[in-house]
């Protein structure tokens, strides 16, 4: 009976937040991006509020932060634990508006999300539907991701809240918690954490995939630009004249391996990604991702970029070129050390005790403990229970969310 009243309460918070369109906006410089973000977050802190939340407060960019004191405990020798989730939802060219519908008691078959558009969630495709049989499955209507990433995570969060709240004889340690903007588009949010009033020992996010995923090993990264300003010219009497900026951009892509770019990359594989192209006759820019795990192929992909730059640079000396790279986020693998490891421990200890087979795999993103890791808050990720985020077949079965809930309640409880 509790499960059920358990997993009601998810659906509801899930239900509510998805409702609330926050899809992050990578061309708007402002934090947040989005002003859906900000109207998510102010409901939050009502709820918080409500749930007995002290020292609320949403700053200036949108990041919602507040504290749930120690009860029942020696709040000195009790470890002082955040939980950190995003409160946007990705842009991959989908509607920002969210419609989810329930698949009841799933039987094995296609599951149409969109009959007009034929998109169908077919366990052709998808294998691991064959796990979920007889189980309640959140899914989209096809037109808009599901926004379990992160959604997901704040129904857990503030549903764990709430059971804590309902059951007064549990105890647990100080709760920090923030809500950010943003994570979407460079992790831009968390770096406005007031860490004054964020003292923890170590911290968790609620942002990867399937049952029990386990993640302290995230990519490093960096995002960049190369930009060309080449010399027009009238095609009639172009001859030495002309500097094309289109063909020096596919010079810099022609140097690139084709082999380790994204679509031919996997597991600690690392890669360099083009992922966006404007040009005219004179201004050219090219924007690109670089992701390793391991920190010196990383440094050397880097390094190659300004070389080829600097090789095109003397090959076009007519023409402007410039590259500009900056560090998005590091691997948390590489923060993790013998006086921190306990944020990992407590984590495969809850897994055992619940016993969740853990799945510790090396993420091919970054979360926002990416960033957090690098300021000595150390920062390990675990599921949703959701699959293929930022598509319009991700899904949720909720037997996993709700084992992703009790993951929560056992962290926070002492």
């Amino acid at each position: 009976m509790e499960e059920k009243i358990i997993k009601d309460k998810l659906l509801e918070n899930f239900l509510k937040y998805v409702s609330i369109s926050s899809q992050s906006n990578e061309e708007n410089k402002d934090i947040p991006s989005s002003k859906g973000q900000l109207v998510l977050a102010k409901k939050l802190a009502k709820e918080l509020e409500e749930l007995g939340a002290n020292n609320i407060r949403i700053n200036e960019y949108g990041v919602l932060q507040a504290v749930i004191e120690a009860k029942g405990v020696d709040e000195k020798k009790a470890p002082k634990i955040g939980w950190v989730c995003h409160l946007d939802t990705v842009d991959v060219g989908l509607s920002p508006d969210i419609n989810p519908r329930i698949e009841k008691s799933y039987d094995g078959t296609d599951i149409v999300l969109d009959s007009s558009e034929n998109i169908v969630l077919s366990p052709n495709e998808e294998k691991s539907l064959a796990n979920y049989l007889g189980d309640d499955l959140i899914v989209t209507d096809g037109k808009s991701v599901l926004g379990a990433d992160n959604k997901a995570a704040i129904a857990n969060v503030i549903t764990a809240l709430w059971y804590i709240r309902e059951n007064p004889s549990i105890k647990h340690g100080k709760i920090y918690l923030a809500f950010v903007p943003d994570e979407e588009i460079g992790l831009r949010g968390v770096r406005k954490i007031d860490f004054d009033n964020f003292d923890v020992d170590f911290a968790y996010t609620i942002d990867c995939c399937g049952l029990g995923e386990l993640v302290y090993e995230t990519f490093n990264a960096a995002s960049g630009n190369l930009k060309i300003k080449g010399l027009s010219a009238h095609p009639m009497s172009s001859k030495n004249k002309l500097v094309n900026p289109i063909m020096i951009a596919h010079d810099f892509i022609s140097m690139l391996d084709r082999s380790k770019m994204p679509e031919h990359t996997e597991g600690r594989e690392g890669y360099i990604w083009i992922t966006d192209i404007k040009s005219d006759v004179i201004n050219c820019e090219v924007k690109f991702n670089i992701r390793d795990h391991d920190k010196k192929k990383f440094l050397n992909k880097k390094a190659y970029l300004m070389k080829i730059t600097d090789l095109l640079s003397e090959r076009y000396n007519k023409a402007k070129i410039e590259i500009e790279i900056e560090d998005t986020y590091a691997n948390i693998l590489d923060s993790v050390n013998e006086d921190n490891y306990l944020a990992i421990e407590k984590l495969k200890k809850a897994f055992e005790k619940l016993a969740i087979r853990p799945k510790i795999i090396p993420m091919r993103g970054g979360t926002d403990g990416s960033y957090l890791s690098t300021r000595n808050i150390l920062t390990p990720n675990y599921f949703t229970g959701a699959h293929n985020f930022h598509s319009n077949k991700e899904f949720i079965p909720m037997d996993s969310f709700y084992k992703s809930f009790l993951v929560t309640l056992e962290l926070m409880s002492i």
